[in-house]
């Protein structure tokens, strides 16, 4: 059975194309591509049909991820077939919670940087302590601004692939 987690944003040229492609590249090297799909959506419209900002790009790229990505919309109807849905910021994850459908697809859904600190035993994936658990938006920024969300993202990465294993491996029981 496979596992699908979908990054999300606000407009998905930023901050939501870059959790998908770390996450992505840190299931492949888990060897777990076979059996875990990940994409990444925006909470609005704005830039649907659109490729990753430039600086998204440049920033993966100079650090050895891929990123061919085209911006597009999250739906409700995506929680049927999603197993988890990240919220990059706050403001995502109550948007999304109140688009969810029912109860259980908005316990779908989390905040990204809560997998950062699952590893430390300081939260658990669906703690949220005030703002401080944002991925800070990119976009009216400079490289600096990209470079520290990446930065983030990968970090986080890592407490939420461990997730996703465990998860996995209650399946498999």
């Amino acid at each position: 059975m496979t596992y699908r987690v979908c990054f999300v944003c606000t407009g998905n040229i930023c901050r939501s194309p870059m959790a998908e492609y770390v996450f992505r590249a840190r299931v492949a090297e888990a060897g777990l591509a076979d059996r875990v799909e990940i994409d990444s959506a925006g909470t609005g419209g704005w830039h649907e049909g659109e490729a990753a900002d430039p600086r998204t790009v440049t920033v993966l790229r100079d650090s050895g991820y891929d990123c061919d990505h085209i911006a597009r919309r999250f739906q409700p109807s995506w929680f049927a077939r999603r197993d988890l849905v990240i919220a990059l910021d706050a403001g995502h994850l109550r948007d999304l919670r109140r688009l969810a459908p029912t109860e259980d697809d908005a316990r779908k859904v989390r905040l990204l940087r809560a997998y950062a600190r699952r590893s430390t035993g300081v939260l658990a994936p669906d703690d949220y302590l005030g703002g401080d658990l944002d991925v800070p938006d990119p976009y009216y920024g400079g490289p600096d601004g990209f470079a520290e969300c990446l930065e983030m993202v990968e970090e986080a990465s890592t407490g939420l692939l461990a997730a996703v294993r465990e998860h996995l491996e209650g399946r498999a029981a």
